[in-house]
């Protein structure tokens, strides 16, 4: 395991923090500002993008499975929760690389650029030929939007929980038919979710994209309405579920299920 820029030990206290807000005036106002429930100001944006590097456990490996994070969520609370030891037991030939793409580089709206000169790029310059992107909540929005950007640098998608923007936004998609046949409207408040929807529209429109899309959600999660929507577009082998919101019970088993059906390397 190896770490660039500012990366805290797995070991220690995990911060506290808020989750993402669900709705009502709170939530309304804060989206104006374009982020989902900034429950506090967020860290600056440095450069490069921290990254924990771990190593798969079977030997040199063409592939590299990047991982961005929730919203206020620090790098070693992916260890603590599990979800590098999932990693380890699913016997995937791709290392992991969890990069702490914090609420700074979404709020700069540096997200993508910062992804690709610090992440993509030194990892194709390292010999890595398929580059998966998983998200969990606004790492999920995140994953996405690269995945959009640069459609030929991702080998595949795994978002958790996704932030897909206000809920009025999916329900409008829906309205229209999915993603494939939405319109988006000239002007709107929601900007996230106009960016997310419009990516989504160009990822399940046929011909199907080349990027691999996998959706895994909590069923009582707040946000399952926007994802039930986007899961109406998707091949019913990539959606799952699980019991739970949104936080790490539904997510650990989520995680461990993308881990066993998508299509990564194995070992052995």
């Amino acid at each position: 395991m190896s770490a660039r820029g500012r990366v805290p030990p797995d070991a220690g206290a995990l911060p506290r923090r808020r989750r993402l807000l669900g709705g009502g005036a709170a939530a309304a106002a804060l989206a104006a500002s374009g982020l989902p429930g900034c429950g506090w100001l967020p860290r600056p944006a440095g450069v490069p993008l921290p990254v924990r590097e771990d190593r798969a456990d079977c030997g040199a490996a063409d592939t590299l499975l990047v991982l961005l994070p929730g919203r206020g969520m620090a790098l070693r609370e992916l260890a603590h929760e599990g979800f590098v030891q999932a990693w380890r037991a699913a016997g995937v030939r791709a290392d992991l690389w969890r990069v702490d793409a914090h609420q700074g580089y979404y709020r700069d709206r540096s997200i993508v650029d910062r992804l690709h000169a610090d992440i993509v790029q030194p990892a194709r310059a390292r010999g890595y030929g398929r580059i998966w992107l998983a998200g969990i909540s606004l790492g999920g929005l995140g994953a996405l939007l690269y995945a959009h950007a640069h459609p030929q640098e991702v080998a595949g998608l795994l978002l958790i929980a996704p932030y897909l923007g206000e809920a009025a936004t999916a329900a409008d998609v829906a309205a229209q038919g999915g993603p494939a046949r939405w319109t988006p409207p000239q002007a709107g408040g929601d900007a996230i979710g106009l960016r997310a929807w419009g990516a989504l529209k160009h990822a399940v429109s046929p011909p199907p994209g080349p990027t691999p899309l996998y959706l895994a959600f909590g069923v009582d999660d707040r946000l399952a309405p926007t994802h039930r929507v986007l899961a109406e577009a998707l091949p019913p082998q990539r959606v799952m579920t699980a019991a739970g919101g949104h936080d790490w019970p539904a997510w650990r088993p989520l995680w461990r299920r993308l881990l066993a059906q998508a299509p990564l390397p194995r070992c052995g």
